[in-house]
């Protein structure tokens, strides 16, 4: 499927000046570009009124089907800024198997060349948001259903759009080790659920546990499984990895968590430098007991928004677990070495992963 997209420039830009000043020290999703891509379905037009426009707000009816059935998906990349000047986007093809996501939510399938089209024009009209340096241009692709009806059943009308906002580090004072509380009273998923999916719910059922993470002091979440509450899963909105004396790497397998294209890359980079990653199952108790042997040398938790961060320590209720003395291990800070290098264009790609946005 083809659409041509109809670039409709902002008649108010923000003052080079004035960028200038919000690139100086952006954060995480406080600062948003001049423009949104926009596609709209409906049953009898298909994909439709593919364009860019000035980002604003969308006239939305108090009975759109998204405010009350929650029909709504998203995915997140990144933009980054050459050496050369150039732009490279980071697996924007894996991102755009989005349609995965529409699946289990009973929505709309966006053609894959759609969503990097509308990906990549915005890239375009908007590239001088792109900080330099290690910042980069975080891309948040969502779906909505905006079909007006209060009767439970899958919307016919969507409305995809992509926006965009420059972004520094997602942890404050960078990649230094993190700390993760240990959620005992809530789960995030279960086998039949929506844990593989990338929608709202799972991260509005995310945020008690997490305020309950911060209120011990700490930075992030860990959840346990629904059934037994005993094996690892994921952090409320990364994927994790274990590193063991041995060289190898473990991380929770696939099914009640998302399938994230970190975590993906991270493993096929391991195993090209010849580590042996497993996907297994991995008890909360077996954490804190190899943690205490010495047998886990590091953790580490995985994000586009973090890209990879160390964790430290381990709380819980049934008290804390150091990993690597509290600090950040040669293996994790390898790892995200080698992979920002690739991100940024400092070194080979092995696996096509780049796109150039031309």
């Amino acid at each position: 499927m083809t659409l041509t997209f109809d670039i409709k420039p902002t008649t108010n830009p923000t003052s080079d000046q004035e960028r200038a000043a919000k690139l100086a020290n952006p954060g995480f999703g406080r600062v948003f570009t001049d423009h949104m891509a926009v596609v709209q379905f409906s049953q009898d037009k298909g994909w439709h009124s593919a364009r860019v426009e000035s980002r604003a707000n969308f006239p939305l009816d108090p009975a759109a089907a998204v405010l009350h059935y929650a029909q709504e998906i998203f995915e997140g990349l990144k933009a980054y800024k050459r050496d050369d000047g150039g732009v490279n986007l980071f697996r924007p093809d894996a991102n755009a198997q989005i349609w995965n996501s529409a699946e289990r939510m009973a929505m709309a399938q966006l053609p894959q060349n759609v969503f990097i089209e509308a990906v990549e024009q915005l890239v375009r009209i908007d590239r001088a948001w792109i900080p330099g340096g290690e910042g980069s241009l975080y891309l948040r692709p969502f779906m909505i259903a905006n079909e007006v009806f209060l009767g439970v059943k899958p919307s016919a009308e969507y409305i995809f759009a992509v926006i965009a906002s420059p972004v520094g580090s997602y942890f404050k004072g960078g990649p230094a080790p993190v700390s993760i509380w240990v959620s005992e009273n809530y789960t995030r998923a279960a086998v039949g659920g929506t844990g593989g999916v990338k929608c709202g719910g799972n991260y509005a059922a995310s945020l008690k546990a997490q305020a309950e993470a911060i209120a011990h002091g700490c930075d992030q979440v860990v959840f346990l499984d629904a059934i037994e509450r005993r094996y690892v899963e994921e952090l409320g909105g990364m994927n994790v990895f274990f590193v063991f004396d041995d060289g190898s790497l473990s991380t929770p397998p696939l099914g009640t968590i998302l399938p994230g294209i970190t975590r993906d890359s991270i493993i096929k980079l391991a195993r090209d430098a010849g580590r042996e990653v497993r996907e297994e199952a991995y008890a909360i108790d077996q954490w804190r007991a190899d943690a205490k042997s010495g047998k886990l040398k590091e953790a580490f938790a995985c994000g586009t928004a973090a890209v990879i961060s160390p964790i430290g320590k381990v709380r819980s209720a049934s008290g804390d677990v150091l990993i690597n003395g509290g600090e950040a291990g040669p293996v994790a800070m390898g790892l995200r070495k080698q992979l920002v290098d690739i991100q940024y264009g400092r070194s080979a790609d092995p696996h096509n992963w780049i796109r150039d946005v031309k």
